[in-house]
């Protein structure tokens, strides 16, 4: 593996010891006053996403074959969610108002629409792009329909019903994670600036805040110093549900794989994996496990989601725009139209930038990166994001047939 001198390190156990060693600077640092300042402009944990994906853009890492994301989404994702819902404020949660399902429509309405009008923009320059038969563009980007409004179960489902040739896939897939991703750059430079961006939508945020600050409170006034006793009670908690999510999600995501078949939200092992952690930690927060928060559950989980951050980030290869020009520029359009109707929205119900980060995300990223957007507000309000996701989930697919659907009227 790699490792050597002159080659790319592609060993996942190095690459996490460089991950944590960025963590640790970053957080041994944000106090410091010189550093203060520039985290004043660049945001923490937008640092710890764009160190990982400069590494990988110029050469220092190679993650094609790492197995560190799938163990961020299959670990860390859960453990985090649970820890994060654990001490929820559940009244606080709804009194946060109907501005979080107002705002996600939008998102969705953004994709759907700026499908079409992307690819009819591009093809006035480059006619060739549209294709035809089975590499046809519109069937090819209707994976990207299926992916940018619920996840990869529905990204799958387009591919299975559309028949997009594998090989063309790839691109798409490019496409997919570097359009994203740059987008989640803005939102988590948003997300440490958002008192700015939330002054010039003329935004009221009162109720986040108000959330933020009933979450504070209430994990100073039950913290205590933790005993070894008290860390393994929390280890043993957190991944036994891990666990449970796993087994439940397998077994649900079967049973709903022959009722449905395959390609069906429901057969997703992941969405389950996802649902079951957040309603464990919603469960939990009613028994003595809230008491848990004590010993500091939320910042485990605050931990865990910046390890989610720091792998996402190794994912960004900015080199692979010039892969797929045309499909580059496809995606780029479609995310700007979707972008543009969220902010207009937000600017005319004056919905905080909180809503449309995570409205956004709930689509474009699904559960893998909704919850992570949500807690670069504060922790407490990851669930609101795998929430909305999960809402994404059930829209994704019939969104995207009727986003596929325009697309072959324009080709």
């Amino acid at each position: 593996m790699g490792g050597a001198a002159g080659q790319m390190i592609s060993d996942d156990r190095i690459i996490l010891g460089l991950l944590a060693l960025i963590l640790g600077f970053v957080f041994a640092t944000k106090d410091r006053p010189g550093w203060q300042r520039f985290y004043v402009f660049v945001p923490i944990i937008l640092v710890c996403y764009l160190v990982p994906s400069l590494m990988t853009t110029f050469g220092l890492i190679d993650v094609s074959e790492s197995n560190l994301w799938p163990t961020a989404k299959d670990y860390f994702l859960p453990a985090a969610l649970f820890l994060m819902t654990l001490s929820i404020d559940i009244k606080g949660i709804l009194g946060l108002g109907n501005k979080a399902i107002i705002m996600f429509l939008p998102a969705t309405i953004g994709i759907v629409i700026g499908g079409p009008l992307a690819l009819w923009i591009v093809a006035q320059f480059e006619p060739s792009i549209i294709g035809s038969g089975d590499t046809a563009a519109w069937r090819g980007l209707a994976t990207l329909a299926g992916s940018w409004i619920g996840g990869g179960a529905n990204q799958t489902a387009m591919l299975e019903i559309y028949g997009y040739p594998l090989e063309g896939f790839a691109a798409l897939l490019a496409v997919d994670i570097i359009v994203a991703e740059i987008w989640m750059i803005f939102l988590l430079y948003g997300a440490g600036a958002h008192e700015r961006v939330d002054k010039w939508l003329g935004a009221d945020s009162s109720s986040i805040a108000k959330l933020r600050d009933t979450m504070a409170e209430y994990s100073e006034s039950i913290e205590r110093v933790a005993k070894a006793n008290d860390y393994v009670l929390l280890f043993g908690v957190t991944f036994a549900v891990v666990g449970l999510s796993h087994l439940l999600g397998t077994w649900l995501g079967e049973f709903f794989a022959e009722l449905q078949g395959e390609e069906a939200t429901l057969a997703s092992e992941f969405f389950w994996v996802v649902v079951i952690s957040t309603t464990a930690g919603l469960f939990a927060s009613f028994t003595r496990a809230r008491e848990l928060e004590g010993i500091g559950a939320s910042k485990f989980g605050v931990l865990f989601i910046f390890l989610l951050v720091a792998v996402i980030g190794t994912r960004m290869d900015v080199t692979k725009i010039a892969d797929a020009p045309a499909f580059m520029a496809i995606g780029f359009i479609w995310m700007l139209f979707h972008v543009i109707l969220l902010l207009v929205v937000a600017k005319i119900i004056k919905a905080p930038f909180f809503f449309v980060a995570v409205g956004s995300k709930a689509n474009v990223g699904g559960a893998a990166s909704a919850p992570v957007v949500a807690a670069a507000f504060h922790p407490a309000l990851a669930p609101v994001g795998v929430l909305l996701a999960v809402l994404g989930y059930a829209l994704g697919t019939y969104g995207a047939i009727l986003c596929a659907q325009w697309m072959a009227a324009v080709g």
